[in-house]
């Protein structure tokens, strides 16, 4: 905590620029320690989610095979297509990628060029967390909040990941941020940025982006100086600006003939609004998605209720300060219940409150699709909160009620830290333990230092939070120093019962269904077969394999394929006559082998293998004209959690009537262009 923050009871309220507060709040912000301070948390950051990156290779193969796309074709790059060739766009908006692309363009594809970013984006965003909690509420509080949000297990896998939440929360932070702006001078130019940041989050992850336009507009509302009229207009430009930011791509794909792009993956009618208000949109709501596998209608991700984000899948990824930032929310409205209208310190409760309820809300009722490392959503809202709260208590010291209220926070901290190592109980097993005592000598330490010399006060507030950070931060440690790869990975050791790192999914991380099969997807080697195992071979461009590590199974349906050198040497051959050197069920199916071939791959069916895409009649014709080369065939059956389209089971079983067969490395293949009956 901040030598500048007062050990009274004084309540200071940020300071009001228009009155000399602006100029008193710089002297106390730049005190000789804030500087280096902040700069240890970045470069520590930056070290944390660079050290080893390329260990997880190519991490999530759906999103680096894309990248791979973009970065040689450029209508790939704009819409996001799976492949170079533009058969099927990824189910998400682009966003995310073009980050990617550019790397790769410049860079090469590799490893590093595809996660640096991600990486990058993190330090960023721990940059941008203290900058807006630091206006209202000190440095201290900035920098506590920097370094929980830093230290969130979750945070730590995703800016070591190449998935869109890293963007995705960069962009809801700086809109958080232009808000702050906001709020301060009245200035409409920072409503439209905070505008433009959620549109631009809206590209990078779609929905999720405009759950915290509601926060932003109350916040505003509530605090803005302006005269209501003038906020109600002001919030309406933002609106406009928001519309703009996102709605410009929207109406670029849904004009543009179908016959003029590729086919929107993930939607059953080639739509980008189906995608947006479906399978992306509220079919996450309520469960009820078309071409989703592994759920139900209806639901089956898991138990959904209040405590959902508290459980064995969830609760070791985020929730380790989660209690005491909902305590530290209630404390903040409470000391701010009869200030002004303006009052900047409740507009910040207001504010990562609301993100934290919302979001939380949501991720907890939730009833189709849901990951765990979906809650890197919550790590800012976290992370700021316990920031705000410690020095709202501190700045509060000499009241009745500050210290213990401080103590039962870190008691109950430090006790729900003890019970999440527990879940993990072969890891660090003296780590709870030390965790539990030292909380409770640190909660002593504060309720003594009432009547002891104030060294106590500080002393034990140290301890304090050395005590709650040490669980994150062990965590993180372990995330960081393990591979991830596939399409659900989850952060640190092993969860008795959850989806941990090194064991499988449990209740709430794997849904019912996941180990049947996918349609064409053959297990070789790899992570398509084993959800996860090491391998020592190397992709080209010499970055380790993705796949790798910690990673969900379902088939082979979410990590990329490790295809051997046989299988690599014959799609090469006379790549350059065909516009894709093979076709296979599943866009990671397919990933794995364009991204060991570098050259364009059709997914049959997209990410699920259930998109209608291409139909039986189209595949026909482009086997007809000599444009796909080889079809790579699988063991298992189809999989279908809902109403997904049978397409690929009608290519599969036309491909298996009308060709010859031949093994390549353990996986069967069928040569397109020699067929033992009609191809037509």
């Amino acid at each position: 905590m901040s030598s500048t923050l007062p050990a009274t009871p004084i309540d200071r309220s940020p300071p009001d620029p228009a009155r000399g507060g602006g100029r008193r709040r710089a002297r106390a912000d730049h005190v000789p320690w804030v500087r280096p301070a902040l700069l240890a948390l970045l470069l520590a950051t930056a070290v944390l989610y660079l050290w080893g990156l390329g260990a997880s290779g190519w991490a999530n193969s759906f999103y680096a095979a894309a990248a791979q796309a973009g970065s040689q074709d450029w209508t790939a790059f704009f819409f996001g297509s799976s492949d170079a060739a533009n058969s099927i766009t990824v189910d998400k908006t682009p966003a995310s990628l073009w980050v990617m692309d550019l790397s790769a363009r410049l860079f090469g594809v590799n490893a590093w060029s595809l996660l640096v970013p991600q990486a990058l984006m993190g330090v960023a965003t721990v940059g941008l967390l203290f900058a807006a909690v630091r206006r209202w509420y000190g440095p201290a509080a900035g920098l506590i909040a920097g370094a929980a949000m830093a230290l969130t297990p979750v945070a730590v896998l995703m800016f070591r990941f190449n998935n869109p939440d890293a963007l995705l929360v960069l962009l809801m932070v700086a809109g958080a941020y232009a808000v702050v702006r906001a709020v301060e001078s009245g200035a409409t130019k920072w409503l439209v940025w905070a505008g433009v940041f959620v549109g631009f989050g809206f590209l990078a992850k779609m929905l999720q982006a405009l759950l915290l336009v509601p926060v932003f507009a109350l916040v505003y509302l509530i605090a803005g100086p302006p005269k209501l009229g003038r906020r109600i207009l002001q919030l309406l430009l933002a609106g406009v600006a928001l519309v703009v930011s996102a709605g410009w791509y929207v109406a670029v794909v849904e004009l543009m003939p179908a016959s003029m792009r590729p086919y929107i993956g993930g939607s059953q009618n080639n739509s980008l609004l189906e995608l947006t208000l479906g399978y992306n949109g509220l079919g996450r709501l309520n469960g009820n998605e078309s071409g989703s596998v592994g759920g139900r209608p209806g639901g089956g991700w898991g138990e959904t209720g209040w405590m959902r984000m508290f459980d064995a899948a969830q609760g070791g990824q985020v929730a380790w300060l989660l209690p005491a930032a909902l305590i530290l929310l209630a404390v903040g409205l409470a000391v701010t219940a009869r200030a002004a209208r303006t009052d900047r310190t409740r507009a910040g409760y207001v504010l990562w409150g609301g993100w934290l309820l919302i979001t939380a809300g949501v991720f907890s009722f939730m009833a189709g699709i849901f990951h765990a490392y979906y809650t890197v959503a919550l790590a800012p809202a976290i992370g700021a909160l316990a920031g705000m709260g410690a020095v709202t208590l501190w700045r509060r010291w000499s009241g009745a009620w500050a210290a213990p209220a401080a103590a039962v926070t870190v008691v109950l901290t430090a006790w729900w830290s003890f019970e999440l190592l527990g879940r993990s109980g072969d890891f660090l097993p003296w780590l709870r333990w030390v965790v539990l005592l030292g909380g409770l000598l640190a909660a002593l330490g504060l309720l003594a230092s009432i009547w002891l010399p104030v060294r106590v006060a500080w002393v034990s507030a140290v301890l304090a939070l050395a005590m709650v950070l040490a669980g994150p931060g062990a965590y993180a440690m372990d995330t960081a120093a393990t591979p991830h790869g596939g399409s659900i990975p989850s952060a640190g050791p092993f969860v008795t019962g959850g989806s941990g790192g090194r064991g499988g999914h449990g209740p709430g991380g794997m849904p019912p269904g996941a180990a049947q099969g996918v349609p064409g997807v053959q297990g070789q080697g790899g992570t398509a077969r084993n959800g996860g195992a090491p391998r020592d071979n190397q992709p080209q461009g010499g970055a380790p394999r993705g796949g790798m590590g910690r990673g969900g199974g379902m088939g082979g349906l979410l990590n990329g394929t490790t295809p051997d050198q046989d299988m690599v040497d014959l799609l090469r051959r006379e790549a350059g006559s065909y516009t894709w050197v093979a076709a296979t069920i599943g866009a990671q199916n397919a990933s794995g082998y364009q991204l060991a071939t570098g050259h364009p791959v059709m997914p049959i069916g997209g990410f699920n293998g259930s998109d209608p895409s291409p139909t039986l009649a189209q595949f026909q014709q482009y086997a007809a004209d000599q444009k796909i080369h080889y079809f790579i065939a699988g063991d298992r059956g189809p999989m279908r959690g809902d109403s997904g389209n049978d397409t690929a089971a009608q290519i599969s079983a036309w491909v298996a009537a009308t060709f010859k067969a031949t093994t390549v490395g353990g996986v069967t293949v069928y040569d397109l262009t020699s067929s033992t009956g009609s191809a037509s």
